[in-house]
Order: structure tokens, then sequence, then C-alpha cells
């Protein structure tokens, strides 16, 4: 099934099979892979040009999500419509170098899309810790240090520059609790209530047999049911991203809505 070249072993062209089994419903399978395509597609590529247009949208967290959504239409341009020419017109051939570099460019735009949400988590992340710190900063600051200035610490820890001043500190302790319980424990707290739920829902099952088989999901799913939800997977992301973090983000709606009606409506994004 493989056209190879008469100098190497090198493979000219290759074969895809598409869906085993579901041929007769490629027409049928087709139509949400289409519809989500131009969904992805569309929104995306309305994203960037509305980041690149409005002066308000010139920020990093903006330039992340125009980021995104170029990862996203590249991600499912290099795939989907090869996809469609399988379901439409039984083009199963693809050429070496072409398989490459759309085998290429799925791995790395993979890469770039879970990349690009970690930066974005990253940021929140980091914003809030410099919105719950800077009090700190403040707080000690106003402190008055009369007993000297000799720190019983090997860093300028917040509790240990606090208790130098000869002031009432039950404000900076109180915060610092307040934070610890806020960034520390509600955190941990949250990603092991998560896995203890996941552990406590396998355990509960009835027997040792059905306990197993929940540990080991996946082996024995049909191929046709791994190959369509691997192309779901591969199209949901570009598709919900931009309503999950474009029309849901309220600058960007607001924004989207100053282009599109123009001088109608004015609203303030910066704030």
């Amino acid at each position: 099934m493989l056209g190879v070249n008469s100098s190497s072993l090198t493979p000219g062209f290759f074969i895809l099979n598409g869906i085993p089994g579901l041929e007769a419903t490629y027409i049928r399978i087709s139509l949400p892979f289409c519809f989500m395509h131009i969904i992805a597609v569309v929104g995306n590529c309305g994203l960037i040009c509305l980041i690149s247009h409005e002066e308000a949208l010139h920020r990093p967290m903006y330039y992340f999500l125009a980021l995104l959504s170029f990862t996203d239409v590249t991600w499912c341009t290099t795939t989907v419509p090869n996809i469609l020419c399988i379901f439409w017109l039984s083009l199963k051939e693809i050429d070496f170098n072409a398989c490459l570099s759309q085998m290429f460019s799925v791995d790395m735009m993979t890469g770039m899309e879970s990349g690009v949400l970690i930066l974005m988590a990253g940021l929140a992340t980091f914003l809030r810790s410099v919105m719950l710190i800077i009090p700190f900063t403040f707080l000690t600051k106003c402190l008055p240090y009369c007993w000297g200035n000799f720190i019983p610490h090997i860093y300028c820890d917040h509790m240990s520059v606090a208790k130098v001043s000869c002031g009432n500190f039950k404000v900076n302790a109180i915060y610092g609790l307040m934070v610890a319980l806020l960034i520390g424990v509600f955190d941990i707290c949250c990603i092991s209530v998560s896995y203890t739920m996941i552990f406590q829902a396998v355990m509960s099952l009835s027997s040792a047999d059905a306990r197993r088989k929940a540990f080991n999901t996946g082996h024995n799913i049909p191929n046709h049911i791994h190959i369509i939800v691997a192309n779901f997977y591969l199209l949901l992301p570009p598709t919900m991203n931009p309503v999950v973090y474009g029309v849901k983000t309220k600058h960007i709606r607001e924004s989207m809505i100053k282009f599109l009606l123009g001088d109608k409506v004015n609203f303030t994004c910066d704030k």
C-alpha cells in the first residue's frame, strides 16, 4: 500500500485509512468536522484581527490570546482539510514530506497550545501572588522600629522583620495567616479533594474486577472510537477557545461590539 521510490526505501506517499468500518457514514461524520472547522477559523482569525486592531487590547494577556488563536488556526488547518478530502472525495494519499510536515505541525502546535495555556495560567497565578503579597510590604513599612536592626533569620522574612518592630503587628500576623490559607492550603486542598474524589469513585465499584477495569480504562475501546475521539480532541480546543477566552472576556467582548458598531457605543476597556 506504499508508493516506494526505486532509488531508496523512502515511500513516495502514504495512504490514510480514514475511519475503518464507518465509510458509509462519512458524509454525516464530516458535517460536525466542517462546522467546527469553520467556527475555529473564523473565531480565531477574528480574535487575532480584533486584538491587533484595538489599542486597548495591546496588553500581555491579550497577546497570549492572539498567540493561542494563531496556534489553534494553524493546528486545525493542517489536518481538517485533509480529513474532509478523505470524507468527501476519498483522497487518501498523502505525500511523504507532506505527512511529515503535518505530523510536525500537529505535535508542535499541541506543545504550543499547552505552553500558551500554562503561560496564561502562570500569569494569573503570578498576579494573584503579587496582589496578595504587596500589602505585606506596606504593612511592614508602616511599623515603628525602635528595638534595633537585628533580624533573627537568614533572610528578610515578613514576620521576622515585623517582630523587630516595637509596634503592634497583629494585623501583619492575621494577614499573613490569611495569605497562607489562600495561597497554600487552598491550592493543596483543591488538588487533594479532586484526587480523593477520583480514588473514592474507583474504589466504590462493587468488585475487584470492576476496579481493575476502571484503572485500566481505554485498552478495549474499538479503533474507530479512538480515531473519532482523537479528531474531536484536535478540533474542540480551537473551536471553544475563542468563546471561552474571547467572548467571555469582558474587554474583548466590549471591543468586539465597539469594532462592529463603530462610534455608536463607547466602552472603557482600560478599567
